[in-house]
């Protein structure tokens, strides 16, 4: 679980984005940008994750 955690965090950023654009949710900021902390943060996970196996 803890190796597929970035990619997880990721896809749900993508799918609350792609719910916001459905729901006509776009116009509130704060959701768009938690979206954005939910891919980076999916993105920085997996690379330290992805390193940490490596060197393992």
């Amino acid at each position: 679980m803890k190796k597929n955690a970035g990619i997880i965090l990721i896809v749900l950023g993508a799918l609350l984005l792609i719910l916001s654009y459905v729901a006509d949710f776009m116009d509130h900021n704060w959701y768009q940008l938690l979206c954005l902390l939910f891919i980076i943060g999916g993105i920085v996970t997996h690379i330290i994750v992805s390193k940490k196996a490596q060197s393992e």
